[in-house]
């Protein structure tokens, strides 16, 4: 795990270096926009892990920060974590400790630190996973924080953000039926519903295909080095999901859907009103490193 720093000048200059100049914001499908609009950042760096999947602390701090200014449209981090926080919240960070694949440490450390320069007190911060439910910060949170990597599910065909959420359930299995299909059902719970302020999919090595439950194989993985960053979790589940589709076209060499199918990401939008699934009605903002983007 690296320690080094890097300025937000330096993290520029080094992705302009590596061609990686960011895009203008793009429509991910043609066609007239209908309904609620959402915008999604996916920022990439080419250096933020390497091949044996150690993450440099600085690069994914700065990538994390970055996003936030553009996803917010502010001059610098400052400001972007003012529109996530304010000193006298109480905030629960949604993590993911999967032993295969697990939101990095480093990650967590950045965005706890954050907070608290917000002037939120460190005893009013929490970041846990399958505990949540008897968690007493989250018991009393005013603001969550959702954070995760994506991969392919055995009960919902993709673990992304809306997923990561189950945990607010004292019952998980009863979300699994039909693919998950209602796992946008827990968005509306108490604990949940109007606090969550920043959903991070992280796609730095995701994981496109599966066998079985709980199943990891790292042949089934790749190194993307991006995270896809909003305040919608659906936008960013539906955008994380079209790159994982293009990735098992390359892998199997032809079209490959996902095994069960993904039924809970449209379902969230077009069932229980959260979220945008609509790809048409996604704003996507392509930051940083370009090569092998598949989006």
């Amino acid at each position: 795990m690296s320690e080094s720093t890097m300025t937000r000048r330096d993290f520029l200059r080094t992705t302009a270096a590596a061609a990686v100049v960011g895009t203008a914001a793009i429509p991910l499908l043609t066609g007239q926009k209908k309904g609620k609009q959402a915008k999604v950042i996916l920022i990439r760096h080419q250096n933020v892990v390497d091949t044996d999947w150690r993450v440099d602390a600085s690069i994914i701090s700065q990538m994390l920060d970055e996003a936030m200014v553009n996803l917010f449209g502010v001059k610098n981090a400052e400001e972007a974590w003012k529109k996530v926080v304010k000193p006298a919240d109480i905030v629960g960070i949604k993590t993911n400790v999967w032993r295969y694949l697990r939101t990095p440490v480093e990650l967590e450390a950045h965005m706890k630190r954050r907070i608290m320069e917000r002037g939120v007190k460190e005893s009013d911060i929490s970041i846990d996973d399958r505990g949540v439910l008897s968690n007493s910060v989250f018991a009393r949170a005013t603001t969550l924080i959702n954070v995760r990597p994506m991969r392919a599910h055995n009960w919902s065909g993709v673990g992304g953000c809306l997923k990561n959420y189950i945990m607010f359930t004292p019952s998980p299995p009863d979300y699994h039926p039909d693919s998950c299909v209602d796992l946008g059902a827990i968005w509306k719970f108490p604990a949940v519903e109007g606090k969550t302020r920043l959903n991070i999919l992280l796609m730095l090595t995701p994981q496109f295909h599966c066998m079985g439950p709980h199943h990891f194989d790292k042949e089934y993985t790749w190194l993307y080095k991006g995270m896809l960053v909003s305040t919608d979790p659906v936008s960013v589940d539906a955008v994380g999901l079209k790159i994982i589709e293009a990735q098992r076209s390359i892998y199997f060499k032809e079209p490959t859907p996902m095994r069960p199918p993904v039924r809970h990401i449209v379902a969230a939008e077009e069932k229980h009103g959260v979220g945008v699934a609509n790809l048409r009605n996604i704003e996507l903002v392509k930051l940083g490193w370009k090569e092998g983007a598949l989006i």
